[in-house]
Formats: structure tokens, C-alpha cells, sequence
């Protein structure tokens, strides 16, 4: 035997290391019930284990782990029992004989047991893997990806060279599941094009995958968040195989979906109704914290009354075993279900405070701003807040961040930023983009609004800041050359100091830039300017012409966005008919797709310049639709839900006028009678035209205020003109300035004059604030251009009064104003002037 042994050393060791019990112990393994049994296969086996059973017994492990419920998971005992140290041992020794699947596998079952990145057989696997990095297949490549995603190694140059073999090998590639996790992983390295080219190949082989295969179109879906691009064909289909398995999805499936939507501003009203109709079936299945708090998160926005009582009364309950995480979770929550109940608000800020320095600056932003929403108070809270705001703050050196901190701490009672802390932000700004340029000018115009304590030269310091913040703001839109570089630190900025300082900086650059406007950013410019209320013509134009010669390429949920500019601001561009016509067109192809809340709007926002197509209001104004609407109401917040059912309503009230053909019958009496309960007062300039158009029309008999008319519209004054143009006084009444009388109104939807003596009309005289106007020039907007236009069909005669008319040195004296008032009331052929 020994002869034998020393002639054939090889042939001994194959037998040493390949025993007859190969097949055996793999199969022993593959029908093992528990871990235990794997471990005691390990513990008997250690000395002759190959790296294929290495392989297995990693694989059953995890699959024991995942065959469990959560809470009945051991990951902790399975990382710390001795035989598992023993296969971590085995598989250091083992790895360079493993193939590239066991190999890349075993990687991820370490790390889903918890072991850390630094550890010896975490690095020696990942260095292994990227030896081989090349010859990996795509689902072994794909795998290992998400390895190193749960490394948090984005940036890395491995994750860089895994992108490289994606866009080589792209053409190639034929499996979308394997192809979504790559996506993901890559998401924060590659450029646009390549982003464009990963969504087009998504879209060529979406049809190749189950529509069982959810976790695919998840992947999808964040990986156009990660990108931020709401790319609506994917969405569309992504969320088609949601839908068709949400009986089968969990809580964690859909808050994460939840949460993707939100983030990429994508609605699914259909989405969202069988989400709760599910989330809600699960309120009994859950009673520990961990579930219930992702319950309340998902669904709390989402319920109704009853079912947000029954889960706040839930957390009340659990709310003393809350981590702190937790605890955030669900005062946010508490803001989006709009949440004004005191005592669970005190308990849940109770913990906040108890962890308070355990949460991060970003964290802390977060908590600062939900509870001024719930208008929350407590001075004790807020002064350790501030404390530790602070203490960041001192030592803060990332511009982002401390932008952030500067934020939360001017929403803080009494904030104030003193000579350190704007030395510290003057020192940053070469580093801003906009955003946190915004975010800087937003917190210190707060302080100066409200720094009434200090009386030393800081006010004077933060003016001086402001004016740095301007010119930097200034400084880097001229330098940018790349709209999209430009549209990703533009398109979420607000405040009154961007549209003080930067709106016309930036609508130049825009301008400059607009060459680059197409099909996929044309949507998100429009509302921008929409949003902005700055009237650009050149712009507006270079949309139309956009939008007219790549409409095909265009979504339907885009063009809402796409018209909004040309319906507020009341503009038409050259190629009017064509434009709208064509807009119009696609979208009477799609119309059964879009949520009746997108429909309403579309409604609402053409009926603005005139605009009436037959098919629309077809699909709006039926039963079917308004029940439909009715259920997507109960979707949404407050106020989201009555600027829904006002829009309806302004939509009713201009077809019943400027479309009677339609038969279309008007049926917000109702919600008008309750939406006009409280009239509200009178401004300054209006009480002054009230005093001035009684002495000019002969007494204060002469005139009412606040008259609400058929169908509803509110006019500032109105006066009576006989036909010799005198005028005709009213029963008498009595006005207190400063309040409204009691509201004038005509009965249902009698037309104006129609009891008025043969001749005579009336003049309904409309005092325009800066809200009527384009912020940039004296153009008349949408709105007020249709208030107008259906007053005139009531039977009004229109006297617009401009607040810059009224406002102006022409008119800086009283006789003045007199006068002019006279001229637009009497005079003639100048009463009808409109300022346009």
C-alpha cells in the first residue's frame, strides 16, 4: 500500500479529496430539513469538503433563511455557530477552484449573513471575482453587481468596469431580468446616452419576460428613479404587470413601489386603488412595529377616514417600542395623511427628542420640517434641535450639507445666523449649484425676516451675503453650456429669491440654450415656465415647433405639461392651429389611458384659450367618468382634492357658456354655494376704488362690491348704466369698510340684464393685481382673459382696472384716479379698452 501510495501520489489524493461519498454528501445536503443538519455535515466532512459541496452548503444555508418569515430568521446565530466559521475557512482555501457561479454565490450568501466588507473572505472574493471579471456570463456578472451595490461601491472603478462590459456587450444581451439588476447597479456612473441606450434596449425586450416577473419590473422602475428620467412607455408597462399580480405582491413590494412613483412623479390612480384595497386587507396580519410602521407609510396617505383612525389609534399603541427610525418614519407619515391629532404628534415627538442626537444632519432637516407642518410646539425641543443643528453646522464642510443645516435652522423659532456662520456659507459658494444656492438665499431671507432680537450689523452682513448668493447664482448659469446639466439644478427651484434674482438669468440661458430643447425635455421646460409665469416668446415658439415636429415621439401624459405655458400665460404661437391641433389629435388616440384627474386638467387648462375638443369633454362629462373621479378623490390630499373639483367646475361653467351646443348641463351649483360661504375683505386699493366709484356714480346706492354672478364668478364692483349712460341706483345698503357686504347674487344662471329697463347695461368693474399678469410684461393671463370673455357672455360690459395703471405717477393724486375712473365708466369709445 505504501509502494502504491509513494508511485502514485496523484491518484492517492484524488481519492483523498474526491471520496466515493461525493455525490452522497451533495445529495445529503440538498435534502437536509435544517442548518443543523448542514452543520453537522460540515463538522463530520470538514477534512475532505470540496469546493462544489463548499458551494452547496452556503446555497442551504441560504435557502433555510429564506424560506422563513422574518421574524423567525437566525442570521445572527448562523454567523456566529462554529461550523460556519469553519466553511468561511473552507471557502477562503477553496475559492480559486470554485466556478465563476459558486464562486460569485458565495459572495453573495456571506454578505447576506452580515459579513462585513472588510472582512478577509469578503475582499479575497470580490479580488478573485474581478480577476475573472471578463469572462463572467451576464447573469454571474449581474449577480456580482449587486454584491458590490450592497458594498455601497457606486462609484467604484470595478462597478466602472462592469458598465464598460455592459456597453460592449449590449446588442448582445437578450436577458432582461439579469440586464435590470446591471442596470441598477450601474445607474450612478453612466452617461445620458448610455442611460438612453439601456431604456431602449429595456424596451426591446420587455416582451420577452413573464408578466409574473415582477422583481424585473421593479428593477426597471428604479433604475429610471435612479436616473430620474420619467420615461412613461416603461412606466406604463412596468406598472401593467403590477397590476395584473397584486394579489401576489407584499407590504415591502408595495411601499417600494409606492415610494418609486412618488420619487419619478409617475400616477397610477388604478395603481394606487388596488394598492389599498390590499395594503387595507393587511392591517390585521400586523402587529409588531417593524410592519406596522411600513403599513402606515404606505397606506396612511392613501386611506380613508375610518382606516387612518384605526392606524393611528395602532401606533398609538405601539408607539413605546418605536426605534428612532421608526419614529421618523411615522411622523412623516403623520404630515402626508395631513394628521392634526396632538397627542399621538406629543408622543411620537417624545421619541424623536429621546434619539434626537442619534439622527443624521439630512435626518434632521427632515424632522424639522414635519413638525412645523403639524405645527408642533415645544421650546424645549426646538432649543436642543437648535443645539444640535449647530454643533453639525461648526463642523460641516460639504457645501450640500450645510446648506441643509442652514435650512433646518432658519425654520427654527426666532432663527438668526450670526458673523461665523455667514463666514462659513461665503466661504462655500464656489462650490454651489443652484440648488443649494437656493436653499442658502431661502433660509437667510427668513432670518431677516424674523431676526427682530438682534440689533447689531448681522441684518446688514446677510443683505451683503444675498448679494454675493446673486451674483454666484448669476455666474454659474452663464457658464453653463448643456441644458440638461442646466434643467437637473433649474427644475425643482421656488422662493421668492430665485424669481427675484435668477428667473430672468436663468429664462436667458434657457434661451441661449434652447437648440437643445426635443422631445424628452420639452415637457418639463414648459411647465417650468409655466410654473414661473415669465413670458418668453421665443421659447414658447421653439416648444410649438418642437412639439409640432417629434409629437409622435411625445407621451400623452406629457402633453399637459406641454400645453400648460401657451394656457396660463394666454399665448399663441405662430403656428397656433397646427400646434394645438396636432396636440389634440394625439391625444383623442389615448384618451381611454389617461386618469380622469389628467383629464379634467387637460379639460380646464384648453377650455382657457378656447379650446372645446368634442371627444374630451365626451369622455369627461359621463356618469361612468365622474365616479370614476370620484373614487380617485379620496386618493388625494386636501387641498390637491379641491383644486381637482374646482378645475371640474371651471371646466362645467366655460362649456355651459361658450358651448351650449353640447347640452352639457351645469351641475356645480352645490360645491359653488359651499365654496363661496366666506367672501373675505377688501385690500387697500380696493377700498379706495369702492370710495372713489361712489362719488363718481353719485352716492354709495350706486354701486355694489363683491357681486357674485350667474355661474358663480365674483366681481370686484358693478354699477348700473342706463342708456343715456347715467347711472341706476340699487336698494340701499350699508358697508363697513374694509369687510365685504353681504355677497350680491343673481339667481342660477340668469343672464345678466335680462330685468334691466330697455337700454340700460351693466358694468362689471374688475380691480387687476400683479396675479393677473405675466411676471415679466403687462400680458393679460389666461384666467383673467376667460373671466372676462364669460362675463362679456353674462351680458357684462368689462372694465379691467391694472394695478400698474392704478398704481402709476399718472394717477399718484385722487382727482386723478377720479378722472380716470370716469373715462373708463363714461367716456366714450374708451370704456372697452382691455389691457392685454
Amino acid at each position: 500500500m505504501l509502494r502504491l501510495r509513494a508511485i502514485c501520489p496523484f491518484s492517492w489524493r484524488m481519492f483523498q479529496f474526491r471520496p466515493f461519498s461525493f455525490e452522497p454528501l451533495i445529495s445529503q445536503m440538498t435534502k437536509s430539513t435544517g442548518e443543523e443538519q448542514i452543520f453537522d455535515l460540515i463538522e463530520k466532512n470538514k477534512a475532505i469538503l470540496t469546493e462544489e459541496q463548499v458551494g452547496c452548503a452556503f446555497s442551504m444555508l441560504w435557502q433555510f433563511q429564506r424560506q422563513k418569515i422574518s421574524l423567525l430568521k437566525n442570521v445572527e446565530y448562523i454567523r456566529e455557530h462554529p461550523q460556519f466559521l469553519t466553511l468561511q475557512d473552507l471557502a477562503t482555501t477553496k475559492m480559486e477552484f470554485m466556478n465563476d457561479t459558486t464562486l460569485v454565490n458565495v459572495l453573495y450568501i456571506t454578505q447576506q449573513f452580515g459579513i462585513k466588507a472588510h472582512d478577509p473572505l469578503i475582499e479575497a472574493l470580490v479580488t478573485e471575482a474581478w480577476r475573472r471579471l471578463e469572462r463572467f456570463d451576464i447573469n454571474v456578472l449581474s449577480k456580482f453587481s449587486s454584491c458590490l451595490v450592497d458594498q455601497h461601491l457606486y462609484f467604484s472603478p470595478l462597478m466602472g468596469e462592469i458598465a464598460d462590459i455592459v456597453n460592449r456587450n449590449l446588442e448582445g444581451i437578450q436577458d432582461l431580468r439579469s440586464l435590470s439588476v446591471l442596470m441598477v447597479s450601474i445607474s450612478s456612473l453612466i452617461s445620458q446616452r448610455f442611460q438612453e441606450q439601456l431604456v431602449n434596449k429595456t424596451e426591446l425586450l420587455f416582451d420577452t419576460i413573464d408578466p409574473s416577473q415582477v422583481n424585473t419590473a421593479r428593477r426597471i422602475v428604479q433604475f429610471l428613479r435612479n436616473i430620474k428620467y420619467s420615461y412613461y412607455p416603461l412606466l406604463e408597462r412596468c406598472n401593467q404587470v403590477f397590476l395584473s399580480n397584486m394579489n401576489h405582491l407584499d407590504l415591502d413590494f408595495i411601499s417600494k413601489i409606492l415610494s418609486l412613483y412618488h420619487s419619478l412623479q409617475f400616477y397610477s390612480f388604478q395603481f394606487f386603488l388596488m394598492a389599498k384595497k390590499r395594503l387595507t386587507e393587511m392591517i390585521p396580519l400586523f402587529d409588531h412595529p417593524a410592519n406596522f410602521v411600513k403599513l402606515l407609510v404606505a397606506l396612511g396617505p392613501l386611506a380613508g377616514p375610518q382606516e387612518k383612525d384605526r392606524l393611528k389609534s395602532t401606533i398609538l399603541l405601539m408607539s413605546e417600542e418605536l426605534t428612532s427610525q421608526q419614529a421618523l418614519a411615522v411622523m412623516e407619515a403623520m404630515e402626508e395623511m395631513e394628521s392634526r391629532n396632538s397627542h399621538l404628534i406629543k408622543k411620537i415627538a417624545s421619541i424623536l427628542c429621546k434619539h434626537l442626537d442619534n439622527y443624521k444632519p439630512v435626518e434632521l432637516l427632515r424632522i424639522t420640517q414635519t413638525l412645523i407642518f403639524l405645527h408642533f410646539q415645544s421650546k424645549d425641543f426646538f432649543v436642543k434641535l437648535r443645539e444640535l443643528l449647530l454643533s453639525y453646522l461648526k463642523v460641516s464642510i460639504v457645501p450640500s450639507e450645510i446648506a441643509l443645516l442652514v435650512c433646518a435652522l432658519s425654520m427654527l423659532p426666532s432663527p438668526h445666523l450670526d458673523e461665523a456662520r455667514i463666514s462659513q456659507i461665503e466661504a462655500v459658494l464656489p462650490q454651489c449649484d443652484l440648488s443649494d444656492l437656493n436653499d442658502f438665499a431661502t433660509s437667510v431671507l427668513r432670518c431677516i425676516q424674523y431676526d427682530h432680537t438682534y440689533l447689531d450689523s448681522t441684518p446688514g452682513k446677510q443683505l451683503k451675503l444675498l448679494q454675493k448668493l446673486d451674483y454666484h447664482g448669476r455666474q454659474r448659469l452663464q457658464k453653463c453650456n448643456d441644458l440638461n446639466l442646466l434643467w437637473k439644478e433649474v427644475k425643482s427651484l421656488k422662493g421668492d429669491w430665485f424669481a427675484h434674482s435668477l428667473l430672468e438669468e436663468t429664462v436667458v440661458t434657457l434661451q441661449r440654450l434652447m437648440d437643445e430643447i426635443n422631445y424628452i425635455n420639452v415637457a418639463g421646460i414648459a411647465s417650468f415656465i409655466s410654473r414661473s409665469n415669465y413670458l418668453s416668446t421665443s421659447l414658447l415658439d421653439r416648444i410649438a415647433s418642437v412639439v409640432v415636429q417629434q409629437i409622435e415621439k411625445i407621451h400623452p401624459f406629457a402633453i399637459l405639461g406641454v400645453i400648460l405655458p401657451f394656457c396660463a400665460l394666454n399665448y399663441d404661437p405662430p403656428q397656433r392651429d397646427e400646434f394645438f391641433g396636432t396636440c389634440i389629435q394625439h391625444l383623442n388616440s389615448h384618451l381611454s389611458k389617461l386618469d380622469p384627474i389628467m383629464l379634467v386638467f387637460l379639460g380646464s387648462s384648453l377650455a382657457t384659450i378656447e379650446y372645446f375638443p368634442e371627444n374630451l369633454l365626451k369622455a369627461i362629462f359621463n356618469i361612468k367618468f365622474l365616479a370614476k373621479l370620484d373614487s380617485q378623490l379620496e386618493l388625494l390630499c386636501s387641498s390637491l382634492n379641491m383644486k381637482v373639483q374646482f378645475r371640474l367646475m371651471e371646466l362645467n361653467r366655460a362649456v355651459c357658456l361658450e358651448c351650449p351646443e353640447y347640452q352639457i348641463p351645469w351641475f356645480h351649483e352645490r360645491f359653488c354655494q359651499q365654496y363661496n360661504k366666506d367672501t373675505g375683505s377688501m385690500n387697500g386699493a380696493q377700498q379706495q376704488i369702492y370710495k372713489m366709484l361712489a362719488e363718481v356714480l353719485g352716492g354709495i346706492n350706486f354701486v355694489k362690491a363683491s357681486v357674485l354672478t350667474p355661474y358663480y364668478y365674483t366681481i370686484g364692483f358693478e354699477c348700473i348704466l342706463d342708456k343715456r349712460k347715467n347711472p341706476l341706483p340699487y336698494g340701499s345698503h350699508n358697508l363697513t369698510l374694509g369687510k365685504l357686504p353681504k355677497i350680491h347674487s343673481e339667481s342660477n344662471t340668469q343672464i345678466a340684464g335680462s330685468r334691466l329697463p330697455p337700454g340700460a347695461e351693466k358694468i362689471a368693474l374688475e380691480f387687476l393685481d400683479s396675479r393677473a399678469f405675466c411676471r415679466n410684461t403687462p400680458h393679460l393671463k389666461g384666467k383673467s382673459a376667460m373671466k372676462k370673455r364669460h362675463l362679456e357672455i353674462l351680458g357684462y360690459h368689462v372694465i379691467q382696472i391694472p394695478h400698474f395703471e392704478w398704481n402709476s405717477m399718472a394717477l399718484s393724486t385722487k382727482g386723478a384716479r377720479m378722472d380716470y375712473l370716469r373715462e373708463r365708466i363714461f367716456g366714450a369709445g374708451k370704456s372697452d379698452r382691455c389691457f392685454y
